[in-house]
C-alpha cells in the first residue's frame, strides 16, 4: 500500500499527534486516555490518508487481535471460577516467613502471567497480598511492587504472555517452542535478580504503619472446582496445540467457543472482563503505524538513525531504545511502532524485542499496565507506592534484567 505524496505529510502529522499523545498519557482538556487518542488517531488516518477505508483497515493484524481475545476469555472464565483467588490465598498463608513469602508470589506470578493475562493476575492478586499483609503488619509496598515486577518478567516466557508477545511471534513467524527454549534462560535470570534485589533493599524495611482496611478481606469470585478443572485443562490443550500448525488464533477461538457456550457463568459476565480497551488501542494503532511506514518516512528515520550510529539490528541498541520507548509512549505503542522498522524476521531481533519490552516495563509505574493495576490496586487500601518507591526497586532490576538479555545474546550468537 502506497499512501499519496500529497497526503503523505498529513499522516506524518497525526503519527507525531498521535504518538505524542500517547506519551502524554492525555490532551489536555479531553477526557481521553490512550485509547481514545489511538482511536482518534486511526480515524484521521482514514479521513486524511486519501486511502480506501478497506485498504486501512486491512492493516489491522487480526489474528493477532483474535489470539488476544480469545486469551481474554479463557482468563475469564479461570478467573470467576475462583481460580485465581484460590491461588492468592494459598501464597497469602505463607506469610510467617517473608522471605519465602516473596519467592513463592513472584514465582508464581511469574508462571501464571506466562500462559494467562498479567493484567488480571495483579488485579486479583494485589489486594488479597495487600490485606494479609496489613493484617501481619508488615510493609505492604515492596512485595505489591515485586508482584508488578514478576507478571512483567514471567509475561515475556511465552509468546502467549502479553499481547506486545502475541504482535511478535505473529509477524516475525515465531514458534511456541522454540521461543520459550530461548527466552526461558533470561527470564529466570531476569527474576532471580528481580528477586534477590529487591529482597535486599527492602528486608530492613518490614514496619508497616498503614492501618488494616475497615471491610477486611477483599470479595472474591467463589471457588468452583469444576469449572476450575475445565479452565485449566483447556488452557494445557491450546498450549499443547501451540505446537501443531494450527494457527494459534484458531485454537485460542476455539477455546473462548468452548468457554462463552458455559452452562455457569454468562455471556456478559465473561465479557466484561475481555480487555476491550487493549484491543481498540492495538487496532488503532496497527492503522496508524501502518499508514506511517507506507508513507516511506520509517525506512528514512531508521537510516538516518543507522548513520548517526544507531543501529537498530544492534540487540545491545534495540534493547535500549524498546525499554526507553515503553516507558515514554506505551509497552503496545513502543512495539507496534519497531514491529515495522526491524527486522523481525531474525529470531534474535524478534527475541530481543520482546524480552526488552517486558523487561524495561519495569523501569517505573507507567512502564506497564500492570504496575499502574497495583499501585491504583493498593491505593483503595490505603497504600502509597510513591513513583520514588517503584523506581528504587524498578530500575536496578530493570538494569539488571537487561544486562543479562545482552550476555545471553552474547553466548548465544
Amino acid at each position: 500500500m502506497n499512501i499519496p505524496s500529497s497526503a503523505a505529510t498529513a499522516v506524518l502529522i497525526i503519527f507525531a499527534l498521535t504518538y505524542l499523545g500517547i506519551a502524554l498519557g492525555h490532551v489536555p482538556g479531553l477526557k481521553l486516555n490512550r485509547t481514545g487518542i489511538a482511536l482518534l488517531g486511526a480515524i484521521a488516518i482514514i479521513i486524511f490518508s486519501r486511502m480506501p477505508t478497506t485498504s486501512l483497515v486491512g492493516l489491522v493484524n487480526w489474528p493477532t487481535i483474535l489470539l488476544l481475545f480469545g486469551f481474554f476469555v479463557i482468563s475469564a472464565q479461570l478467573r470467576l471460577s475462583g481460580f485465581f483467588g484460590l491461588v492468592a490465598n494459598a501464597i497469602a498463608a505463607r506469610l510467617d516467613k517473608p522471605a519465602r513469602f516473596l519467592f513463592s508470589l513472584m514465582l508464581v506470578t511469574a508462571g501464571l502471567s506466562a500462559f494467562l493475562n498479567h493484567d488480571i493476575v495483579c488485579f486479583v492478586f494485589a489486594p488479597v497480598v495487600a490485606t494479609a499483609l496489613l493484617r501481619r503488619r508488615i510493609n505492604p509496598v515492596p512485595f505489591l511492587i515485586a508482584l508488578a515486577i514478576a507478571s512483567n518478567i514471567g509475561a515475556a516466557a511465552t509468546v502467549v504472555g502479553n499481547p506486545q508477545d502475541m504482535l511478535i511471534a505473529q509477524v516475525a513467524g515465531l514458534s511456541f517452542g522454540p521461543y520459550v527454549l530461548w527466552c526461558i534462560a533470561p527470564v529466570l535470570f531476569a527474576l532471580a535478580c528481580a528477586y534477590a534485589i529487591i529482597w535486599a533493599m527492602s528486608r530492613h524495611h518490614l514496619e508497616c504503619s498503614v492501618p488494616v482496611p475497615a471491610d477486611g478481606q477483599p470479595s472474591a469470585q467463589p471457588f468452583n472446582r469444576h469449572h476450575t478443572i475445565k479452565g485449566l485443562v483447556i488452557l494445557v490443550l491450546v498450549i499443547a496445540f501451540f505446537f501443531t500448525r494450527i494457527p494459534k488464533e484458531i485454537t485460542a477461538l476455539t477455546a473462548a467457543a468452548i468457554h462463552l457456550a458455559s452452562p455457569k457463568f454468562r455471556t456478559e459476565d465473561m465479557l466484561k472482563l475481555v480487555d476491550w480497551s487493549i484491543l481498540v488501542l492495538f487496532m488503532g494503532l496497527f492503522v496508524v503505524t501502518g499508514a506511517f511506514q507506507a508513507t516511506g518516512y520509517s525506512d528514512h528515520a531508521v537510516q538516518w538513525l543507522a548513520h548517526a550510529g544507531l543501529n537498530l539490528q544492534s540487540p545491545s541498541i534495540l534493547a535500549i531504545v524498546t525499554a526507553a520507548l515503553s516507558n515514554l509512549s506505551n509497552n503496545s505503542a513502543a512495539v507496534l511502532l519497531l514491529v515495522k522498522v526491524v527486522d523481525v524476521t531474525n529470531p534474535t531481533t524478534a527475541y530481543v524485542l520482546a524480552l526488552a519490552n517486558s523487561f524495561g516495563g519495569n523501569l517505573i509505574i507507567i512502564g506497564s499496565v500492570s504496575n499502574i493495576i497495583v499501585v491504583q490496586q493498593a491505593r483503595e487500601l490505603g497504600i502509597k507506592i510513591s513513583f520514588r518507591d517503584f523506581a528504587r526497586l524498578g530500575v536496578p532490576v530493570t538494569l539488571a534484567a537487561l544486562a543479562g538479555l545482552l550476555a545471553w545474546v552474547a553466548l548465544t550468537t
